[in-house]
């Protein structure tokens, strides 16, 4: 049964309150709902979760539609901004859009193409679906920032996730274009990695745009 976009977002929230921010309940304020909200009614009558006074509680009934909910809208984040070049507000704003479309393995596909990303454009993480797994399994390579990276690994550049021009230039005079070969030397004071027979150092915000296809 595919719920609502209201019921959606309201699951989304109510997994990164209880999961990703430990608590063990999301406030109506917190949610962006009031007492009666029909996406609220929906997801209680599916036994999703529980609502006491003003806060509401992610029953185990409801804790795979919210991981998948969470998956398909970081999903749509990185297929917004890493692959159709749609950054900033607008990127976020069409990813909430699109992301009430990833259903029926669409959300597979999008993944797939992706190479099973772990991160958001944000850098949080992405709960792994079925496709992950097996492609894990397979020992398939994913593509990660540079900074999930451990020194001393080497991979290929997947692509860059870079707004800033002058940071682009940057790496580009620096020979880091998506094809070529990288390795990582040290994570610190700063990220110090080989392209070619070239050593170079940038600090951490830069890295965290580079994303590579572990080798």
């Amino acid at each position: 049964m595919k719920l609502s976009e209201k019921a959606e977002e309201i699951l989304e929230a109510l997994w990164i309150a209880t999961e990703e921010e430990g608590e063990n309940a999301a406030h109506f304020q917190t949610l962006g709902v009031g007492p009666g909200d029909d996406g609220l009614c929906e997801l209680d009558r599916l036994a999703y979760i529980d609502i006491r006074g003003e806060r509401v509680y992610l029953r185990q009934e409801g804790r795979e539609e919210a991981k998948m909910t969470v998956r398909r809208h970081r999903l749509a984040e990185r297929l917004m901004m890493d692959v159709l070049d749609i950054k900033g507000a607008s990127g976020d704003a069409k990813a909430c859009e699109f992301e009430h479309l990833l259903h029926q393995g669409v959300d597979t596909k999008i993944c797939t193409l992706l190479n099973h990303p772990t991160t958001c454009p944000h850098g949080k993480p992405i709960p792994p679906g079925k496709c992950c797994l097996e492609a894990q399994a397979r020992g398939e390579a994913g593509v990660v920032p540079l900074t999930e990276v451990n020194a001393g690994q080497q991979g290929e550049i997947a692509y860059l996730s870079v707004t800033d021009p002058k940071k682009m230039q940057k790496l580009m005079s620096l020979g880091v274009l998506p094809g070529n070969q990288l390795r990582l030397a040290r994570t610190f004071p700063a990220y110090v990695f080989t392209v070619g027979n070239s050593e170079f150092a940038i600090d951490e915000d830069l890295a965290r745009e580079i994303f590579i296809r572990k080798i």
